[in-house]
């Protein structure tokens, strides 16, 4: 295992513990200032209702929704070849292959465990990379897989959604007696809410770092995945903006934020020094020994954002080489 492996683990543990924590002291407060929990327990049952639901049919959607087709061996080789090899590596099983019939060059993961995983390809990653990039990429996504962040990512994001129903529910409530607590309530649900949405970023923004690091572990260079990363980034700067914004609400499933493109190009763009379209290991080696500058207006839109600076990601890359 890497030096830093169990400290990214430890900081989404840290961080779903905050979130889970937040919430309960918040919905104890509510508690305490109404008499009657029967609301806060319907919530509480949605909200273990939409957990259930997105378990079960959450692969199916992602499926419409990403335009996926499962693919075999005869029809895919090379592609279901690097996945099992991949999976042995990961000591998991072998995941579904698939191909999504979009333009933007990109790969993903989902599933509702280990033995559920499904690893995919959009058209556009197949014209773009190399076969030692795809495999990067890959390691990339079968790493969601081996750390179960997909289930990890559908139970946090769940949590704030409910605080949000119960503040919107407070506010818009009717013939409420008490309408200094109700006020409170919902203040307090959407602070819920507000923080909530925070953390599961900072959740989804950790796993990208730590599947980045395992698909090193797996054994591709580091400058492989930032090649891979360069070019995708590029060919989604390149992409139809009317597909962009059509799958731009999954760009959590990416591993890149393919809304995010047109800026992150003109950050990496600088680390390609000869202008050969690649990230070569000396390039790569450059930003170890760096000292890079992420101005306060970046550091605030990746707060808000689900995957990590893109630049920062490159450093951090570096320092596995």
């Amino acid at each position: 295992m890497m030096q830093n492996t169990w400290k990214l683990k430890l900081r989404m543990i840290l961080a779903m513990a905050i979130l889970f924590g937040i919430i309960y002291a918040i919905i104890i407060v509510i508690g305490t200032l109404v008499f009657h929990q029967t609301s806060f327990r319907f919530f509480g049952v949605i909200g273990i209702g939409l957990m259930i639901i997105q378990y079960f049919a959450g692969p199916k959607i992602v499926e419409m929704t990403m335009r996926v087709k499962y693919v075999s061996k005869e029809q895919a080789p090379d592609l279901h070849r690097i996945i099992e090899d991949l999976a042995n590596i990961a000591g998991i099983p072998k995941p579904k292959v698939g191909v999504s019939e979009m333009n933007v060059p990109n790969a993903f993961a989902f599933g509702r465990s280990k033995k559920d995983g499904r690893v995919c390809v959009t058209h556009g990653i197949l014209n773009i990379l190399k076969e030692d990039e795809i495999k990067a990429v890959l390691g990339h996504e079968i790493a969601h897989i081996k750390h179960s962040d997909m289930i990890v990512m559908t139970v946090v994001s769940m949590v704030p959604m409910v605080c949000y129903y119960i503040g919107m529910s407070q506010m818009f409530s009717r013939g409420n007696n008490n309408n200094n607590n109700t006020f409170l309530i919902a203040a307090l649900a959407m602070v819920a809410y507000f923080i909530g949405q925070l953390l599961v970023l900072f959740i989804s923004r950790t796993r990208e770092y730590y599947a980045d690091q395992e698909s090193v572990e797996f054994g591709n260079p580091p400058d492989k995945l930032a090649s891979a990363l360069y070019k995708l980034v590029n060919g989604a700067s390149k992409t139809n903006k009317d597909e962009i914004k059509e799958f731009k609400g999954n760009s959590a499933f990416f591993i890149n934020d393919i809304g995010n493109s047109d800026f992150d190009i003109r950050e990496i763009s600088q680390l390609d020094t000869d202008n050969d379209g690649n990230i070569s290991p000396s390039e790569l080696s450059q930003l170890k020994y760096r000292k890079i500058h992420v101005s306060s207006k970046n550091k605030l839109t990746e707060v808000f954002s689900t995957h990590p600076n893109m630049l920062k990601r490159m450093k951090k890359l570096s320092e596995y080489s």
